[in-house]
């Protein structure tokens, strides 16, 4: 009994491996190429490129064949003085987001590749000062139509992240994040949009001027000084009066 189930579990081992899936991440818009081969000639041989088991996106059966989902048309090729070698890659060109999903590279009866597309929409954040004090700055960050996730960050001149209210809405899959943050000295400061399912960062920056209780206050003092020195300058002015001190303009004297 314990050699029956034994082998049991060694056939089941075996009827559950699965190929490993390669996982390659790209920007919407950007071309990305499919790696499959074999170690020898595939001039001569058969096969076919599917997209989740259903789209044919590329068949090649000694020559191309014009067997292909139009979703894929004129955006699929493949690398003929390479076949030679065994290289059966694709390449698809200005990727869309709908191109996410599983690609199988079958030779049949001899090797099926299995590969995994993740395609995001590279995003730009863009930021605005919604007010400004003479003690604190509101500012806010808004990154749209961004996908895969996303994440959004306030940064000062240093590069330290700084406390924000974060806001996200969901359009069919895709996400408008909105981040604000209030700031309170002068400084240079970031919102950066990092993706990292498929290696994207990018950053918006805005300069703030904080003038301050201070520079109130230096005002202050300034203008207190230029009135203290007129009033001692007056008060000199009348003791010398007082005690019969005069100018007579233009008065000479001559000694003989």
């Amino acid at each position: 009994m314990l050699f029956y189930l034994n082998d049991c579990n060694t056939l089941i081992n075996t009827c559950l491996y699965l190929p490993e899936t390669e996982i390659i991440r790209v920007s919407a818009g950007s071309d990305v190429t499919l790696p499959c081969s074999l170690k020898e000639d595939v001039e001569q041989k058969r096969f076919e490129w599917m997209k989740d088991g259903l789209k044919e996106v590329f068949l090649f059966d000694r020559a191309p064949q014009p067997r292909q989902d139009p979703e894929f048309a004129r955006r699929v090729s493949y690398f003929q003085e390479e076949l030679r070698n065994g290289n059966a890659s694709i390449t698809i060109r200005d990727t869309k987001m709908a191109d996410s999903g599983n690609y199988t590279c079958d030779f049949p009866g001899r090797q099926t590749s299995h590969i995994q597309l993740v395609v995001g929409a590279a995003v730009n954040p863009s930021v605005t000062t919604l007010r400004v004090t003479q003690d604190w700055a509101a500012l806010q960050c808004v990154v749209r139509g961004a996908s895969p996730q996303t994440e959004v960050e306030w940064q000062d001149g240093s590069g330290h992240n700084l406390t924000a209210q974060l806001q996200v809405f969901d359009r069919d899959g895709r996400y408008d994040i909105i981040l604000q943050t209030t700031v309170t000295k002068t400084d240079i400061y970031r919102c950066v949009a990092t993706q990292k399912e498929i290696s994207h960062q990018t950053h918006a920056w805005t300069y703030v001027f904080i003038c301050g209780r201070h520079s109130g206050l230096v005002a202050g003092v300034a203008v207190g000084a230029v009135l203290g020195t007129l009033v001692v300058v007056g008060v000199v002015l009348a003791v010398l009066r007082a005690r019969g001190y005069r100018c007579i303009k233009g008065s000479r004297s001559n000694t003989f």
